[in-house]
């Protein structure tokens, strides 16, 4: 078990250097971090990171990480409907992921999904933007918990869950204590129409202000 994750303190200083983070990531390497609604665990979407990441949340199924990228102008290559080019314009940056067809096979499997698609967000967090910045490259995300429970919402959560899955050379980026917030809405575009996979942040009813027949399988 780990004493005591490695930690960089934002909370005293919101400036200061992400370098040992980036060090990190490029290395193949996952850090701990802050976003919009829950922490995460996030590595580079390449296959070390990529295995990694699994490893460490201990996946026994195929399900792909969700990718943070800085604009929808960074993915261009994935296969932008309609809809889903007025959804980004309207929700990013913010807690819409957006799933995409990816024809060119841009990301790795682990993102990349067998039906060939990617889940990507633009997230609103000062960190997060600050993260992608510096290393200049998508990154995976996950919730930062245990199979089954809570995703954590303060460092303090976070430090114990790396502690309890014995995240060894996990980095975390302590913001202190999150507000309260559900999980970000996910969006199919993969289709020409669009559907709603999973209702978090952004409700139902706003959602239909911008595509009004939008529809899901569980509302």
């Amino acid at each position: 078990m780990v004493d005591r994750p490695d930690r960089i303190d934002l909370r005293k200083d919101p400036d200061a250097s992400l370098q040992g983070a980036v060090s990190l990531l490029r290395d193949g390497g996952v850090v701990a971090h802050p976003t919009e609604t829950v922490y995460g665990f996030g590595s580079l979407a390449t296959p070390a990171g990529i295995a990694r990441l699994g490893a460490l949340k201990g996946r026994a199924d195929q399900r792909p990480f969700i990718v943070l990228v800085r604009s929808a102008e960074e993915i261009a290559e994935l296969e932008w409907t309609d809809e889903a080019t007025e959804l980004a314009s309207v929700f990013w940056p913010g807690s819409v992921t957006l799933v995409l067809k990816d024809p060119l096979a841009t990301f790795p499997p682990g993102v990349r999904s067998d039906e060939g698609t990617v889940a990507v967000r633009v997230s609103p967090h000062p960190i997060v933007k600050r993260l992608l910045d510096s290393v200049d490259a998508p990154l995976t995300s996950t919730s930062l918990n245990r199979p089954g429970e809570t995703p954590a919402r303060s460092s303090a959560q976070a430090a114990d869950v790396i502690r309890e899955i014995d995240g060894a050379g996990v980095l975390l980026l302590d913001a202190g204590t999150l507000p309260e917030s559900q999980t970000s809405t996910i969006i199919d575009c993969s289709r020409q129409a669009s559907r709603i996979l999973r209702v978090g942040t952004v409700p139902l009813s706003r959602l239909r202000c911008v595509i009004p027949k939008i529809h899901g399988h569980d509302i």
